[in-house]
């Protein structure tokens, strides 16, 4: 059996449910896994195994404009989770470039996300810069910032 933990895939949106409920919603009233962005035609969503059936990985990439240049096309990143027992072993890092990289062959020239203030130094780590002042998000209720990455 071949060893995909380290290959980013396209995955199916149902099969982000699981790790986004157990990731993003743990510690959290909303256990709604899904988004509204799901269902558009140019979504895609990626996610890295750590063998055939089980997803350590995910995250969901829709086109959406960002809001300091709405006239440029932009894809925003959401739901990016990775399995607790797999962080901080760089398949955040991964599939955030695997992303990044899709953005760009599709003409973006944003990548754009509401992180999470527990994540903004992965973030920034990772080449994107904080927009604006922080908020709480609505869903989750836990502080955030906009940050973006400019696609070159």
């Amino acid at each position: 059996m071949p060893d995909n933990s380290r290959r980013v895939v396209e995955i199916t949106t149902e099969q982000t449910y699981a790790l986004r409920i157990a990731v993003l919603r743990r510690d959290t009233a909303n256990k709604d896994p899904k988004y509204s962005e799901d269902s558009q035609p140019e979504t895609v969503h990626l996610g890295i195994f750590a063998n055939e059936k089980s997803l350590i990985g995910t995250s969901t990439w829709a086109v959406k404009p960002f809001v300091a240049d709405p006239n440029s096309r932009a894809v925003q990143l959401r739901g990016m989770a990775v399995d607790t027992t797999h962080q901080s072993n760089g398949l955040g890092k991964l599939m955030l470039q695997a992303g990044v990289d899709r953005a760009k062959e599709n003409g973006a020239k944003y990548v754009w996300a509401k992180a999470r203030d527990s994540a903004l130094n992965f973030y920034l780590r990772n080449g994107f810069s904080v927009h604006g002042e922080g908020f709480t998000e609505e869903v989750t209720q836990l502080p955030h910032h906009i940050v973006v990455y400019k696609v070159n």
